[in-house]
């Protein structure tokens, strides 16, 4: 049975349920599928700069993510070669847009803020996308369970394995040969830590651990790993001792982060990332389909723009599918077959704006963020002393990024 639908988003992560929850707020009824049984927390937290704050806001979600996560007031990036801080910035600073905004927003929270702002029954769980075909104006999205979805709008935010960002012809993401091994601590009382975005670098490992609030640090390692070393994230136990003693020379309190934190409370993952020329002729969008967030620019942690930049998505393809939709409902058409087109055309130029407003900004932090990794992961004692100078380069960038507006969800 075919069961028609107006929009249907494939993934409740961050970009998929932030698009529902704009375009709700226009008024417009969107389907999320995810293939999981639940919303997935998989990350556990992540920076969120001053533009991810903008479009939170721009959705109306901001103040109540503000008062379960503090502010952070300062970067200090120390080498662990030496021990030492090699730089330390200011977060408050003004930029272009106004003053810089940073948190570490806990994953689960996100994604519960969010799918709290959505009517009962938008998202289904259990709901894998097997196949995509083609229907006049609409697209059929074959279910795993036998069910047939019509829908009017296909939008993939089903992350880096994408199904969609395949039928549109993009190429997997390549494989950076970093790893990333990300966790949380929990405290029972006060973890002591000052609000700030603590980094380190050095020997090819990068690290760092930032509050979330008063209880609770969310910590990262990235390195390039053996084959030998690949095998750890087998037994989880030796892949923490294996952590710890290729820290380096970091203070005793940010080693005991991570030496307290419990065994099914880090994941360790492959980094991938998409060529960014691929954004520059790949197809973001063919008529009525479009990918947003990782489907669509999958890039590596260096910057912390990966769900920040998910987020924009969001609220722009929200902005240009309502442009599209709502335009179209408020215009009476006379026939059927005439208003279906003429629908069918107002989507297609609604998502081919989200691709042109989307595209060169993908570039620009997949490529930021690459560099910043490749710089700041690199081995040999001539990297480690250059990195010492190019550092204030590479925070500044950080904040450079994150001054940026993607715009409120309306254009009127």
């Amino acid at each position: 049975m075919e069961v028609v639908e107006e929009v249907v988003i494939v993934g409740a992560g961050i970009a998929g349920l932030t698009t529902s929850v704009g375009l709700h707020r226009l008024g417009i009824r969107s389907l999320v599928l995810e293939t999981s049984e639940s919303l997935r927390t998989t990350g556990f937290a992540f920076t969120t700069w001053t533009n991810a704050w903008k479009a939170l806001d721009a959705i109306g979600i901001g103040e109540s993510l503000r008062r379960q996560h503090e502010t952070l007031h300062r970067n200090v990036t120390y080498s662990t070669v030496s021990g030492l801080p090699v730089f330390e910035m200011s977060l408050k600073d003004k930029g272009k847009q106004g003053d810089h905004e940073v948190r570490c927003v806990q994953r689960k929270l996100l994604l519960e803020a969010l799918a709290n702002e959505l009517p009962s029954g938008t998202i289904r769980f259990s709901s894998k996308v097997v196949s995509i075909e083609e229907s006049g104006y609409f697209k059929l999205l074959h279910l795993a369970d036998g069910t047939i979805l019509k829908a009017k709008v296909l939008v993939g935010c089903d992350g880096v394995n994408s199904v969609v960002s395949k039928w549109l012809g993009f190429k997997p993401p390549a494989f950076t040969g970093r790893h990333a091994i990300r966790g949380r601590a929990n405290y029972k009382n006060s973890h002591g830590f000052d609000p700030m975005f603590m980094q380190f670098f050095g020997n090819g490992v990068r690290s760092g651990a930032i509050p979330c609030d008063d209880k609770t640090v969310y910590w990262f390692f990235t390195w390039t790993p053996t084959n030998q070393e690949k095998e750890l994230e087998k037994n989880p136990a030796e892949m923490k001792q294996f952590m710890l003693s290729k820290l380096g020379n970091i203070p005793d309190e940010i080693k005991a982060v991570i030496g307290n934190t419990e065994l099914d409370a880090f994941v360790s993952s492959p980094l991938r990332f998409r060529h960014p020329w691929e954004l520059l002729w790949g197809n973001i969008s063919r008529g009525n389909v479009c990918v947003a967030g990782d489907a669509l620019h999958p890039m590596t942690p260096d910057l912390g723009q990966g769900g920040c930049s998910a987020i924009e998505d969001g609220v722009v393809l929200a902005r240009c599918l309502g442009e599209a939709l709502l335009k179209n409902s408020r215009q009476e058409m006379k026939g059927k077959s005439e208003q279906g087109k003429e629908e069918y055309k107002k989507i297609v130029m609604g998502l081919n704006k989200f691709a042109n407003e989307r595209r060169w900004r993908g570039f620009d932090l997949i490529s930021t963020g690459y560099m910043v990794g490749l710089m700041q992961g690199s081995e040999g004692k001539m990297m480690s002393t250059l990195n010492k100078y190019l550092a204030p380069i590479l925070v500044r960038w950080l904040l450079q990024k994150a001054d940026f507006d993607c715009g409120k969800l309306s254009s009127i």
